[in-house]
Formats: structure tokens, sequence, C-alpha cells
């Protein structure tokens, strides 16, 4: 049914053109590729033909430890770029999957802005839930809905 969505007001995806953005999107699926992992094998296989042209010379030796130390030290921001970027996303998919669903404990939206001691506590809860859950399957009984949790941390009053 159109119209009926109460999620976001725009619910357009925005995409961001930001210079770095896009570039470290293109490098991360460029240098994922088997094509990009061919030519890394390649230039270390013609830099150890060269071994013998150079007399493994100090200097042959350092064109590749300099190589792939400038080449491991940009990919590791690339890298971070793409985990950071990917990890947001899942984490606005799993809010809208737990706001979407009536039955879900939304404190669950913002968990991971809890301290160390709520997330405990909560994992207690959800420990204790799941124990209940194999005990009553394991007596032949449904397992199904959505008990509530019971936390003794006041986890609302953040």
């Amino acid at each position: 049914m159109r119209g009926s969505h109460r999620g976001p007001k725009h619910s357009k995806a925005i995409k961001h053109t930001g210079g770095f953005q896009r570039f470290a999107r293109q490098s991360s699926r460029l240098t994922g590729r088997p094509i990009t992992f061919g030519l890394a094998i390649f230039a270390v296989i013609a830099w150890l033909i060269t071994g013998p042209i150079f007399h493994y010379s100090n200097a042959w030796q350092l064109v590749i430890n300099t190589a792939t130390t400038i080449i491991t030290f940009l990919m590791v921001f690339l890298i971070q770029n793409t985990q950071n970027r990917d990890s947001e996303a899942m984490h606005i998919k799993l809010d809208e999957l737990i706001r979407a669903t009536k039955t879900a404990h939304t404190v669950v939206l913002d968990i991971e802005e809890l301290s160390e001691k709520e997330l405990d506590e909560l994992k207690r809860c959800y420990e204790k839930l799941a124990k209940e859950a194999l005990a009553k399957m394991r007596a032949g009984k449904s397992d199904l809905g959505a008990p509530d949790i019971k936390p003794e941390v006041n986890v609302a009053d953040r």
C-alpha cells in the first residue's frame, strides 16, 4: 500500500559525491578485484626476476620495501573508510528493522552508545531469554513470542 510507510521523510537515497568518498569507494572496488591481485603478483614476480640484474642490491630491496610500505599505509585508510561506511549502513538497516518490528525493544536502536555495564546487563537478559526458550523447546513447547526483558540497570534513563 503506497503512502503508508512511516519512515524518514526523504525516502530517496542521497548519494554523497565528495571527492574522498568517491575515491575511497572506487579504490575499494578496484583493489578487491582478482585482476588487481594478479597485477600485484605480476609486480612481485617482475621484482624477483630483476634481482640478478641488480645483483640483489640494497637499492633493489629498497624498491619493494618502500612500495609495499606506501601501498599498505594508504590502504589502511581506504579500508577503514570502507569499513566505517559499511558498519554505519548496517547499523541503520538494523535500526530500521528494529523500528519496524512492533514487538522489538527499541532500546537496542542505540545500543552501541550504552556503557559497558548497561551492555553487560542487557546481554545477561538476552542470555536468560535464550536459556528459557531452549528449555521450552526441549520440553516440546513453542519458543515463539516476544517476552519482555527486565534489565537491573535502567537503560531508559540515559
